[in-house]
């Protein structure tokens, strides 16, 4: 007996990299999986291959049951249909992992419109679209007295937590998903569903040519940039033991788990007047709430 048995999920960008290997492990843990992958290029460009069938015959050959999507995430109304085509062929769905995407790097003084909408329309759009319709119908069977157990498991990155310079269409749809999927949290918690995130370091085509966890050495037979190293946590998130834990962002370097929190209140500087902030005081509070030297005064209207 698996601890996804019974279960029902959807992979997004499930054909390769990290998609795969959420595949594998959910297949092995008992899951049915949809794969979904639309076949493209790491730039988003079509290729003709088909990532998701081999993924599906992989899973098959291991004895597992999977079928093959290739649906566009950035298409509304093919999300939609994706979930409602789950449902009618295994009766349900249980868990969505939220992982497509590309890249169209490039430094932001230089990026043009088309490069910063693709990006932000896979991973941004295409989270949100996919995990809107998933929610729609665990809602519907919340309101008809079903038990719901579903799980929304979100991709973001280092770049969207952190930044990284000549990634700024990526790192926003990161950070995006990032607010998306506390808010997801917070709206579904009711209905018996929970939101996390995940933010691997993995080597996939994504990361060719970026020093993505180069710190991290090679320990005997362990690499530490496998991507398969995230999906033990993409199977924990999906399981009923995680039902617990909702509106969280789990960073996985290797092999060690990191629990993240998001913005916090490091310092405060109250008003001196009890009135609203001023310039000429900010001038002074503003630098002591950063630890630094206030530098010298510039004179001005409004002090």
């Amino acid at each position: 007996m698996g601890i996804l048995d019974d279960k029902v999920a959807i992979v997004t960008g499930g054909g390769r990299g990290l998609g795969r290997a959420h595949c594998l492990a959910l297949a092995e843990a008992g899951a049915t999986v949809v794969v979904n992958d639309l076949g493209s290029g790491v730039h988003g460009e079509s290729t003709g291959d088909s990532p998701a069938d081999d993924v599906v015959a992989e899973i098959a050959k291991l004895g597992g049951r999977a079928v093959a999507n290739h649906a566009s995430v950035t298409d509304w109304a093919a999300t939609e249909t994706m979930v409602a085509d789950t449902v009618a062929e295994f009766g349900r769905l249980d868990v969505i992992v939220n992982n497509a995407g590309i890249v169209r790097d490039r430094m932001l003084f230089s990026m043009t419109e088309a490069e910063f909408d693709s990006v932000i329309a896979v991973h941004l759009k295409g989270t949100f679209a996919l995990t809107r319709h998933a929610c729609a119908y665990w809602r519907e069977a919340a309101k008809r007295g079903e038990r719901v157990a579903g799980r929304v498991i979100n991709t973001t990155s280092g770049t969207g937590l952190f930044g990284n310079q000549g990634q700024s269409n990526y790192g926003a749809a990161k950070a995006g998903i990032a607010g998306l999927t506390v808010l997801t949290a917070l709206e579904m918690s009711k209905y018996g569903v929970t939101a996390n995130a995940i933010s691997p370091i993995a080597a996939t085509r994504m990361t060719d040519g970026l020093a993505v966890g180069a710190s991290f050495q090679a320990t005997g037979d362990f690499d530490p940039r496998d991507p398969a190293n995230a999906s033990g946590v993409v199977v924990y998130l999906a399981s009923d033991n995680a039902a617990w834990l909702t509106g969280q962002i789990l960073r996985i370097e290797g092999n060690r788990l990191n629990r993240l929190q998001g913005w916090t209140v490091a310092a405060v500087h109250p008003s001196e007047s009890g009135q609203a902030l001023t310039y000429g005081e900010l001038v002074d509070a503003v630098p002591r709430l950063y630890g630094v030297a206030p530098a010298g005064r510039a004179t001005g209207a409004g002090q």
